[in-house]
């Protein structure tokens, strides 16, 4: 039974903790048409010599891997070496495995990330033998570690598919209908308050919060199956 598989919607509520509307990078919506452009990553897809698409890219999953590596206990210079050779094998990946349409981008991501870490730790047993360099190999060799770096790698996609997809769903309605759902949501207010503050019915606000919200998610649905030639 071919097809596209069901993709798994990150639950507004849950992902705010991960997102803050006023976080929102302000140069992404003069730097691409968040109606017409895909994600950071289908970009590097289509385009993998796009410059300022591997800038956004190492700032945007470099910091992420840096942080990941300082949790497991890496030191500073170690944890620069594995950002920099990660997203190395990672861009090397993501030319080189084929996207497959039928599925969904989160998965290819997963699919390429786990491919790139196998690659990396090969190069890392192929130099590193003993001392300090055998330790910290040893680290990067525990299962645990990989999967938590997958996580974050698929958080941190989430992340941007979520702010994409906020600011598409932003173009397209009245800005009282998404200060209403953004209140709501991500500032914690009831409806009645965000009523009082934006002067609308409460009945409207509601209204509001569920259609954004039912937007935001279909729009998250498109960007994560978008099939990248």
């Amino acid at each position: 039974m071919g097809g596209k598989p069901k993709t798994r919607i990150p639950s507004l509520e849950k992902k705010k903790s991960l997102f803050r509307f006023s976080s929102l990078p302000g140069n992404l919506m003069k730097e691409h048409n968040p109606v017409t452009s895909p994600t950071l990553l289908g970009r590097l897809r289509q385009t993998p010599g796009d410059p300022a698409a591997w800038t956004e890219f190492t700032h945007r999953y470099g910091s992420m891997i840096y942080r990941w590596c300082c949790y497991w206990g890496l030191q500073e210079a170690d944890a620069q070496d594995v950002v920099q050779n990660v997203l190395l094998e990672l861009s090397r990946e993501m030319r080189e495995f084929t996207y497959d349409s039928t599925g969904s981008f989160r998965s290819w991501l997963k699919t390429v990330a786990r491919r790139a870490w196998i690659r990396y730790q090969e190069s890392q047993r192929r130099h590193h033998t003993s001392g300090d360099a055998a330790s910290f190999l040893e680290k990067l060799r525990d299962p645990k570690a990989q999967e938590d770096l997958l996580r974050h790698l698929e958080e941190e996609y989430e992340r941007e598919l979520l702010e994409r997809a906020l600011l598409q769903v932003q173009l397209r309605v009245k800005s009282n209908t998404f200060e209403a759902f953004r209140l709501t949501v991500f500032e914690g207010l009831s409806g009645r308050e965000a009523a009082e503050r934006i002067g609308m019915p409460v009945s409207h606000v509601f209204v509001a919060k569920s259609n954004v919200q039912k937007m935001v998610r279909e729009v998250i649905a498109e960007l994560d199956c978008e099939a990248i030639p």
